[in-house]
């Protein structure tokens, strides 16, 4: 479909709720959406373009058709595109890890001798699922953890098969377990371990200490010393490891705290969890820089505890989530739970948030390579400008005169970021008594596009914005001389605050763009700036030097350029010329033309 058609296609759907697929030629669902109002939601697309962000841009730029389908309800539509986004795992929806990152642990108590072992998911099998954790390692360390309280096997015999067979292997002789492949062990005492392990993975702590209290007492009184002195054993390494060590904060958690932050490349979406004011755990995933924060956060924070079937009594979110009335709705349904998400103004709850911040920021940072750096800063830098293509190069100009003499130009280059010397270069204004900055920068951008259409060497790269030091008429000077040419590039003029820094950036048309609210974009141009002042100063100071050094030599009859740079190059110093002796002279330049600079120097002595 033309995107005519789409807009028309848009247009004529209904204002009711319901869910959007778009598709590209081959029929692949790119994106998921949902809306109170199909119609109002799914035309906007399709109408201003201009104002979508880079993403939306590309996105709509490769939709060749869509689908819809009609809700009951705004909720309803939020339970329809939960699933589908699961299912098609569209390229331009924000997506999770799959719940392959959220192992549970699994214990069915009805098999004769049960073991705890790993599962991706819960299965409807009457098994117990105990979980979801933060990853495999960690569940694998709760496994072992559970094998060294509890004194279990961790050999591959299986049981009731390999009993009394052999002898018990070394675990049994460090007493790391207590040898069930003995005969003289019952499975009455092994099922009896594993229901209390049931109980501490289940968070059951306190309970299950105070039963195997009572049970050590009833062995003392009994004089069974040495099996009170196991269960005390026993009981001390539960107290030591407590919830900390064995509950799933996941599942136990009576609060969880966002955090959210994003570098220039990167986004981190961090969860703490809380089990009574006390910090358990916490789970983090590092995302794509995405360019809606609250888009993206309802995106994660919902396929978050959609996938591990889990969630706290409170959330604690750094700002407001898109959708947090109906999502808690089918939390409600699917887990049998009421879940407040809240957005703290102050206090306590507040400090939280700023540490859950803080940790996403660490590990975002330290996901973020200097190269994803400098390569987020320019897509950033793309979709401040509506630039028409990620801009690989940039060139920026600055005009240098003191007075109005000895009028130059510098032109920098960066290229994805870095500043590209070999390419920079250094105008002299010619024919300009008079200071004037825009005739001096009309005469610059046209003499090096010239050289571009002309095809020279070091002028044939045509660069993808062009950066002027300076307001809105400079821009327009500039867009003037390369209209003369029939060469459009977007034009951007530095502007700078009152310490001298670019604090906006300014089109040629006066429409101003703020960059101080974006750190990296700031620093950036900034650094180009900078750079392209310095090295028109340096190129300043250079041709001053070299006219004030040689106006002395200028006035000699016989001294030309080629003579003057020599007696320069020889001497260092006009000074030192001039206390040259005449044969000293004759040594660099000509008789004739070392007389006449002695005679120059000392004629008041002659």
């Amino acid at each position: 479909m033309t995107r005519e058609e789409l807009k028309l296609a848009a247009l004529s759907l209904p204002y009711e709720p319901g869910v959007y697929l778009m598709k590209d030629a081959s029929d692949t669902v790119i994106y998921v959406g949902k809306a109170k109002k199909l119609k109002n939601r799914v035309s906007q697309y399709f109408q201003d373009t201009a104002s979508h962000t880079l993403k939306t841009r590309r996105m709509v730029a490769s939709v060749d058709h869509f689908e819809t389908i009609r809700a009951a309800s705004e909720f309803e539509a939020l339970v329809l595109e939960c699933s589908l986004i699961k299912h098609y795992m569209p390229k331009y929806n924000i997506l999770l890890k799959d719940d392959k990152g959220y192992p549970y642990l699994r214990l069915d108590l009805r098999e004769p001798y049960p073991k705890i072992t790993l599962a991706g998911r819960v299965a409807d099998d009457g098994a117990q699922y105990f979980g979801p954790y933060g990853s495999r390692g960690r569940s694998q360390q709760v496994i072992d953890t559970i094998r060294t309280v509890f004194k279990l096997p961790n050999c591959n015999k299986k049981f009731p098969r390999d009993i009394g067979k052999e002898r018990p292997c070394l675990n049994y002789q460090m007493q790391r377990c207590e040898g069930w492949c003995r005969a003289e062990k019952t499975q009455e005492e092994y099922r009896a371990l594993m229901q209390q392990a049931a109980l501490l993975l289940s968070g059951k702590h306190k309970p299950l200490c105070d039963r195997l209290r009572e049970e050590m007492e009833a062995a003392a009184e009994r004089m069974a010393f040495e099996q009170a002195a196991q269960l005390r054993d026993r009981l001390r390494a539960i107290e030591s490891l407590g919830q900390r060590q064995l509950v799933t904060a996941g599942t136990m958690a009576d609060t969880d705290v966002i955090g959210w932050y994003q570098t220039e490349a990167k986004a981190c979406f961090a969860v703490l969890h809380y089990i009574g004011g006390n910090l358990m755990d916490k789970d983090y995933e590092v995302l794509t820089r995405p360019e809606d924060e609250q888009e993206a956060l309802s995106a994660v924070v919902k396929q978050y505890y959609l996938s591990r079937k889990a969630a706290p009594k409170r959330v604690l979110l750094p700002f407001a989530m898109e959708d947090a009335a109906p999502f808690a709705q089918l939390l409600l349904e699917q887990l049998e739970k009421t879940v407040r998400f809240i957005v703290p103004q102050r206090g306590d709850n507040l400090k939280l948030v700023a540490l859950a911040n803080h940790n996403a920021r660490e590990e975002a940072e330290r996901a973020t390579t200097a190269s994803e750096r400098l390569n987020g800063t320019l897509k950033l830098l793309e979709t401040m400008l509506r630039l028409p293509t990620y801009p690989t190069r940039l060139e920026a100009y600055d005009i240098s005169n003191i007075a109005g003499t000895d009028i130059v130009a510098s032109m920098t280059v960066f290229v994805d970021g870095k500043p590209k010397k070999s390419d920079y270069k250094r105008f002299k204004v010619e024919n300009l008594a008079d200071q004037d900055d825009y005739a001096s920068m009309r005469q610059v951008l046209c003499r090096r596009f010239c050289h571009y259409l002309d095809g020279d060497k070091g002028f044939d790269e045509r660069p993808d914005a062009l950066l002027i030091d300076g307001g809105t008429v400079h821009a327009q000077t500039v867009r003037e001389a390369l209209s003369t040419m029939d060469i459009e590039i977007p034009i951007f003029g530095m502007v700078k605050d009152n310490r001298h820094r670019t604090r906006a950036l300014v089109t040629p048309d006066g429409a101003e763009i703020g960059i101080q609210a974006t750190p990296a974009v700031f620093a950036l141009i900034g650094r180009i700036q900078e750079e392209t002042h310095r090295f028109a100063i340096t190129y300043h100071r250079t041709l001053r030097s070299r006219r004030v050094r040689g106006s002395a030599l200028d006035e000699i009859k016989g001294v030309g350029e080629k003579r003057r740079l020599a007696l320069l190059k020889h001497f260092k110093s006009i000074s030192a010329i001039r206390g040259a002796s005449e044969e000293e002279l004759r040594k660099v330049v000509p008789a004739s033309t070392a007389q006449a600079v002695y005679a120059y120097f000392h004629a008041q002595e002659q």
